[in-house]
């Protein structure tokens, strides 16, 4: 009997096993419970979907919206957007589909020209594989682009095939099947290629018969997909290809998403986003895990005792953990219990009963100090992790020039980052209050009740902390009413967070554009604020005591508080000048439309740099305009050279925003619109000084009469003023002057690694 009993422990295991064994042998779930996993022969794995599910309160089968999950089946095709078929979905990050030819044929007997058609993506989900495609274009005297949009950017791919003399022969030769040149040329795809548009063209002679119609076509193609043919010049048989695509859950890395309430990676996955290919981040099951990453649960453990994945000497010496798996020897045996080691009976028939129990307390012991030890250890690691963090960012360096500050009300905090968790909710996403190129903005309460303002950046260059904080040093101890103060900043994390006031009204920007604004067509108050502004843009190039360079002066970086005040904030871009320079040298960053010309073509940096994004300010407030638009005609895209030509013409009033101009302010407009012009001069030594555009609009607030305009300033004076400068800027923008086909010096303005600033 007290051998049965010793083996009934073994017994109940076993028995545990297979009914773990049963349950496990289920496929982990990839649907939303209620939600269709098929289309035809096709499965769709969540955060995909198809429609809304029977149970849960009819939620959606796929994610949320905004990020562009959505399928749909129509006679068992599965199709996204409206009309595009998909072929295969893999769970871990690619789509196949079939995507459109640009086509374009013409008759050469008649003078016809037609358009090609231009297939698009515009999706932020999805970039094209440079892996699995190749860009092709087939036909003689064709070419053909693939243009993509990538964070404000364009850019832009292709290939040309020319026959000349067109024989058969040459084109067909011993290349059946294959692309190489004549009549059909490929390329490979860049990585993070978005948002793409796909257009054909052709040269303006035709090389074939006079009897065949010219044709082009250029289009993505999976790899393998497509064999050459030369009938395919003038009749390519098919007008769609499999296409393969790259999708990620957001346009963020990891760092960044784990912070957020819109985390997608659930229990028991990791987050991904070290995959060139890749804009953004994805979710895989961590080792030991299957199933699908993104479902509420997330993945499950693989049961290694169950599906005979494990390493034990069999499946009754098998103990499932999450994750992994341990071996035994049933009690009274000794060993290890893997295939290597086995088991072993000891000598005699006696089982020794209180050993075991010796051993089982032991045990339980040294695993109740290894969770104590492992606790202690994560901390004491993440504690040094600060530490290392601390001392990478600089922490040294500004608590040696906090020290050696004589007026205490002038110290910068150097907050915790507990501290800043606390006041953020954990960086709650319902707490962002600005986006920008440099960082997130969140709102946050400190423990004293203070609201602020806390900057977490994306990145920061190493070889550049000191700079850092020395900015930081320097920027704290500016005290100007004007200016967004300040408060501290905290090291403890890879990128340091800065803290600065909270201002409440919003932005510059918003107040201009955002329709049914309080007072924001009233004068005075735009005049107050263009002053405000100027004033404090004089202080940090004049009275501080290291000058700075704002370099990305804009409107949304021109904060107002509740009595609309104005704020100049966001020194993410900022450079100190040295007091024996005044021209420092830098990689050329700021915003479009708001970028000094002189500063793209020269790249160095002045303080007539911000003098020339605030006469671009100055003619937003005039005319409630934004500063560049792809969305204006060509003539009208850039704000500044618009405003330019129209006082130029003598029709400024013209371009005045609705329902601002009148009788009493309209001298007084007029000659802010020619302070604007001053200030967007070509070259920088024309340009006035920030102190002189101050005192003049502080002048124009306090005085109804100038002494030193005079009120009956012409037509012609404006035009003396502006004919070297607006020319100038004229011929900058002219694309008809240049010989390449289809080039814009405004496109090369685009291709600038440009910042939003907030």
């Amino acid at each position: 009997m007290k051998l049965k009993a010793m083996h009934f422990p073994v017994i109940m295991l076993t028995a545990l096993s297979m009914l773990v064994e049963a349950v496990a042998s289920d496929e982990p779930q990839q649907v939303l419970p209620g939600c269709n996993y098929t289309c035809g022969d096709i499965q769709i794995p969540y955060p995909f979907g198809i429609g809304n599910s029977t149970t849960l309160d009819h939620t959606t089968c796929y994610m949320d919206s905004k990020f562009e999950f959505e399928l749909t089946c129509v006679n068992s095709t599965l199709i996204r957007g409206e009309n595009i078929q998909v072929l295969n979905i893999n769970p871990q990050g690619q789509m196949e589909m079939k995507f459109f030819v640009s086509h374009l044929c013409t008759d050469s007997n008649s003078n016809n020209t037609e358009k090609a058609n231009k297939p698009f993506l515009r999706d932020p989900t999805f970039t094209i594989s440079s892996t699995e495609n190749k860009f092709i274009t087939v036909g003689c005297d064709s070419y053909g682009y693939l243009n993509s949009n990538f964070k404000g950017a364009t850019y832009s791919t292709g290939c040309l095939t020319r026959c000349y003399d067109y024989d058969p022969k040459m084109v067909n030769g011993n290349n059946t099947g294959k692309c190489t040149g004549l009549g059909c040329c490929q390329v490979d795809i860049p990585s993070l290629m978005k948002n793409i548009t796909i257009q054909t063209f052709r040269f303006p002679t035709s090389t074939l018969s006079q009897e065949q119609e010219d044709c082009s076509y250029s289009f993505i193609a999976k790899q393998g997909s497509y064999n050459f043919s030369a009938d395919h010049i003038n009749n390519l048989p098919n007008l769609t290809f499999p296409m393969v695509v790259n999708w990620a859950i957001k346009s963020e890395s990891c760092l960044i998403a784990q912070t957020t309430n819109s985390y997608a990676c659930k229990e028991n996955s990791e987050c991904v986003d070290d995959d060139l290919d890749y804009d953004g981040y994805r979710c895989k099951c961590l080792e030991g895990f299957e199933g699908n990453p993104y479902l509420p649960g997330g993945c499950r453990d693989i049961d290694e005792c169950a599906t005979n994945s494990h390493r034990c000497k069999s499946s009754a010496n098998c103990n499932n953990t999450p994750g992994n798996h341990t071996c035994f020897c049933p009690v009274g045996q000794t060993g290890n219990g893997t295939k290597e080691g086995g088991c072993q009976l000891p000598d005699g028939n006696a089982y020794p009963i209180v050993p075991t129990v010796l051993g089982v307390g032991a045990a339980f012991i040294v695993l109740f100090v290894g969770i104590i030890f492992i606790l202690i250890y994560q901390k004491r690691k993440l504690t040094k992790l600060k530490e290392k963090f601390f001392r990478q960012n600089g922490g040294s360096i500004l608590e040696q020039k906090l020290l050696q500050r004589k007026d205490s009300s002038q110290i910068a905090n150097i907050f915790k980052e507990n501290e800043l968790k606390k006041a953020t909710n954990n960086y709650d996403e319902s707490l962002i209050i600005g986006r920008g190129g440099f960082g997130t903005v969140f709102k946050g309460e400190l423990d004293d009740h203070r609201i602020v303002a806390i900057k977490k950046s994306k990145t920061i260059d190493e070889s550049q902390i000191e700079q850092f904080i020395n900015e930081v040093d320097v920027v704290s101890q500016i005290n100007h009413r004007n200016v967004v103060k300040l408060l501290g900043c905290c090291l403890e994390t890879e990128v340091p967070l800065l803290v600065y006031e909270f201002v409440s009204n919003g932005t510059l920007s918003d107040f201009i554009h955002t329709e049914g604004k309080v007072n924001n067509t009233t004068w005075k108050l735009r005049l107050k604020i263009a002053a405000e502004v100027a004033g404090a843009l004089s202080y940090l190039h004049s009275a501080a005591s290291i000058p700075i360079i704002h370099r990305d002066v804009k409107s949304d970086n021109i904060l107002l508080d509740g009595t609309n005040t104005a704020k100049v904030s966001d020194f993410g871009a900022s450079r100190l000048v040295p007091l024996d320079q005044t021209e420092i040298a830098t990689m050329v960053q700021g915003t479009i439309g708001y970028l000094d010309p002189e500063y793209m073509q020269t790249s160095q940096l002045t303080e007539k740099s911000d003098v020339y994004s605030f006469g671009v300010v100055l003619v937003e407030l005039l005319t409630g305009e934004r500063p560049f638009s792809f969305g204006r005609p060509e003539e009208r895209r850039s704000l500044a050279m618009h405003f330019l030509s129209c006082l130029k013409k003598d029709s400024v009033f013209d371009v005045i925003q609705e329902g601002m101009l009148n009788e009493e302010n309209k001298q007084e407009i007029k000659e802010v619109a020619v302070l604007a012009a001053k200030c967007l001069r070509l070259r920088g030594e024309e340009r006035p000084s920030m102190k002189e555009v101050a005192m003049e609009l502080e002048g124009m607030r306090l005085m109804d009469k100038h002494s030193w305009i005079n009120e009956d300033l012409n037509v012609e004076e404006s035009r003396y003023l502006l004919h070297e400068s607006s020319s100038s800027i004229y011929e900058l923008g002219d694309s008809s002057k240049h010989g390449d086909i289809g080039y814009d010096s405004l496109k090369d303005h685009v291709l600038i690694a440009l910042d939003d600033g907030r």
